[in-house]
């Protein structure tokens, strides 16, 4: 392993996935992008992570309310809504349209339609209802638990199934993600399920009933995209990245609620 080819691959990754600027050395070629998906987890750990601190900081001069979307704005700010973005164009298409060409048009479409609009303010606004209602350590730890986790399941969809565009943004990451790298990005992402502040012990049990909750979506998931266009495209990942933390922070308010 190259220490300098890994650490360009990471910033590849942060750069891709965040605004945030990555030193001009990194440079580019389109191999960086495929090598750099291990590290995707990674990058949501730390946009996490410094929602999680916002939040936080957030909470010594606001309600948990206010506290919340500042931290909700922040990641959107950071992350440039990527994968809102992407949220956003599959309802669209995936709700507007009957055969595989019209969902891969609609999708490709800058534009925000019905659909795309109304599901992305159930989303945001079930983000913060949900982590409004947690204790606030609860609600931080998870933050950064389903940023990271989530984009190790969405990433997943590059080891079994096929990019269905002949060119587009994603096309430089779409190629078969290998066992070692997808072991890699799980190293990176699933264990801060465990994270002991996360939920009152034991951690292990709700650790176990989310990832059972989130390799059942992925299944369901996949099933779908497979029969609606085929296999997946960038827009796809995005949307089941939203998916993923969603059902993370529900798990965790159901938990605790039960």
């Amino acid at each position: 392993m190259n220490p300098l080819a890994e650490l360009r691959y990471f910033f590849t990754a942060l750069g891709y996935f965040t605004r945030v600027p990555v030193p001009r050395w990194v440079g580019y070629e389109p191999h960086y992008l495929n090598a750099a998906a291990r590290y995707f987890p990674l990058v949501g750990l730390l946009v996490g992570g410094l929602s999680a601190l916002v939040y936080l900081a957030a909470l010594r001069v606001f309600p948990a309310g206010v506290a919340v979307l500042l931290s909700m704005a922040v990641s959107l700010l950071v992350t440039g809504a990527f994968h809102e973005d992407g949220l956003a164009d599959c309802v669209d298409a995936f709700g507007g349209a009957y055969t595989r060409e019209d969902v891969l048009r609609i999708m490709h479409d800058s534009r925000i339609g019905a659909f795309g609009a109304i599901a992305l303010v159930i989303a945001l606004a079930l983000k913060w209802q949900t982590l409004t209602a947690l204790p606030p350590m609860r609600a931080a730890s998870l933050m950064i638990a389903a940023h990271a986790a989530s984009r190790v399941f969405a990433i997943s969809y590059l080891a079994t199934l096929d990019y269905v565009r002949a060119e587009g943004k994603a096309k430089p990451v779409a190629q078969r993600l290998s066992g070692p790298a997808l072991l890699c990005a799980a190293v990176f992402g699933l264990p801060l399920l465990l994270w002991p502040n996360l939920l009152d012990s034991p951690n292990w049990r709700f650790a176990c009933v989310t990832l059972a909750i989130l390799v059942a979506l992925r299944f369901a998931l996949g099933r779908y995209f497979v029969r609606r266009i085929g296999g997946y495209t960038g827009d796809c990942l995005g949307f089941a990245q939203q998916i993923f933390e969603l059902s993370i922070y529900l798990v965790g308010l159901a938990w605790i609620s039960s």
